[in-house]
């Protein structure tokens, strides 16, 4: 089959090299446009250096961008990692269609921050959708689906990379032979048990310490390593990334209860959080103990 990769970045990046391994026709390369000061793209650098057509439209809306798709007469276009809406006047031009990788269980968590809310809203399982794009956000048929734990130590960081990444790239190619067989689902989502939340930003990243120990835990692991958790000390940003969770102890939300060579706790309902790694604004990530001894941090010091 002749093959359109649509994606950027790391991940991008390796779904291109694993369809190169196997020998795939690929006849184009699409990624997002260059950003000045910036690196190119991964996905960019590795189509260039492997002699493929790379193109990089601001939009895909205009006519000529689809046109320039009808040229390279794809069968199937693959989609990894894009944050470019794609319209179905573009999705449909393959013999076969578009399949696209989504880092959730759909129709949980459509948007482009859904292994963070997953962690955020405390849920013990995630996953993988691979499905068949339309013009809606993340409503297309499902073609196939694969299910991670995710555990009470895991962060963003660790569910994306240690879980999500290379089975993503696998499932891409798994739903790329089932494609080439004729024998790709396409599974309507239940829209009884949709979700949807846009992005983990930095105002969904605040941390209130009022909230109870497993909420406050959760949003933490949740935005660890992007975009951070955050509270405030002397009015200054304070991310938090690396915590565990205590039970127990006394001291209002938000109030420094204890300090060790680990780190400093701080109350919320219920409990406290043991915070280990930090950044302060302006700053690098660094120790928890470090940052506390450095800006005089006390038991009784109110954060937020």
């Amino acid at each position: 089959m002749r093959i359109i990769v649509n994606g950027q970045q790391a991940f991008g990046s390796a779904v291109l090299e694993a369809l190169l391994e196997r020998g795939e026709d690929v006849v184009g390369v699409y990624t997002a446009p260059d950003k000045e000061g910036r690196k190119p793209d991964p996905l960019k650098e590795l189509a260039q250096s492997r002699g493929l057509p790379v193109f990089q439209p601001p939009t895909f809306k205009n006519r000529s961008v689809v046109e320039e798709v009808k040229s390279l007469k794809p069968d199937l276009g693959v989609m990894a990692f894009v944050t470019l809406f794609v319209p179905e006047d573009v999705l449909t031009i393959p013999t076969h269609g578009t399949i696209q990788y989504h880092p959730s269980l759909l129709p949980l968590h459509r948007g482009p921050s859904a292994i963070n809310w997953a962690i955020i809203k405390g849920r013990k399982r995630t996953g993988l959708s691979i499905f068949w794009p339309d013009n809606g956000l993340d409503t297309g048929p499902i073609l196939l689906q694969k299910e991670v734990e995710i555990t009470d130590d895991d962060t963003l960081g660790s569910v994306y990379f240690d879980k999500l990444f290379q089975l993503g790239v696998d499932a891409l190619i798994e739903a790329v032979d089932l494609v080439r067989d004729g024998k790709a689902a396409r599974v309507v989502q239940d829209e009884t048990q949709a979700t949807y939340e846009s992005w983990c930003n930095r105002e969904a990243a605040e941390i209130d310490w009022n909230k109870p120990i497993g909420d406050v835990y959760n949003l933490i692991r949740g935005c660890n390593p992007q975009p951070g958790a955050w509270t405030t000390v002397d009015g200054k940003t304070l991310q938090i990334y690396d915590v565990a969770k205590q039970t127990g102890g006394e001291g209002a939300p938000g109030q420094v209860t204890g300090l060790t060579g680990e780190g400093f706790t701080v109350a919320a309902a219920g409990g406290g959080i043991l915070v280990k790694r930090v950044r302060p604004e302006g700053g690098d990530k660094t120790g928890a103990a470090d940052f506390a001894a450095d800006a005089g941090l006390a038991e009784g010091r109110a954060l937020g």
